[in-house]
């Protein structure tokens, strides 16, 4: 089976953290943006068809669940990891309860993360794929079913 690459923006202020982890990612196939401030995330968000992003919760200025609010309101189909390297998960759980498709704690293994990215990506695509079908049916109708 093919793999097609997801379409990842990894999002935390610790650059070399990214830079890494963007690096591991790219070695397993996927195509991987960086951004390092909540802000950024939005810009390339705005500009890039993104399937998933990893998201640091803590950040200074715009944190991970304000960004998080953010991304769920202007993008709704993507998909976020939330990413925490301090130990606890209840600000992770907080951002499933927000949208967020699953969490990562920090040092991230890379079979874990792979695993969840699939599931994003997987959930993504079921999305779309049902809104495709809704507005086909919409169209179905208006006409008439004549085509």
């Amino acid at each position: 089976m093919i793999k097609i690459p997801a379409r990842v923006l990894i999002v935390d202020d610790e650059e070399d953290f990214v830079e890494m982890f963007a690096l591991r990612l790219r070695e397993v196939g996927e195509k991987v943006w960086c951004a390092y401030s909540g802000e950024e995330c939005l810009k390339i968000l705005a500009q890039q068809n993104i399937d998933v992003v990893i998201l640091d919760i803590k950040m200074p200025g715009m944190d991970g669940i304000q960004t998080l609010k953010e991304v769920k309101k202007r993008f709704p189909l993507v998909e976020v990891i939330m990413l925490t390297g301090h130990g606890t998960t209840e600000t992770a759980v907080e951002g499933m309860k927000l949208g967020a498709f699953d969490y990562l704690l920090k040092p991230a293994d890379l079979e874990d993360l792979q695993t969840k990215l699939e599931g994003a990506r997987k959930r993504k695509d079921e999305q779309e794929e049902r809104i495709r079908a809704a507005e086909a049916k919409a169209i179905i109708r208006k006409s008439g079913g004549i085509f």
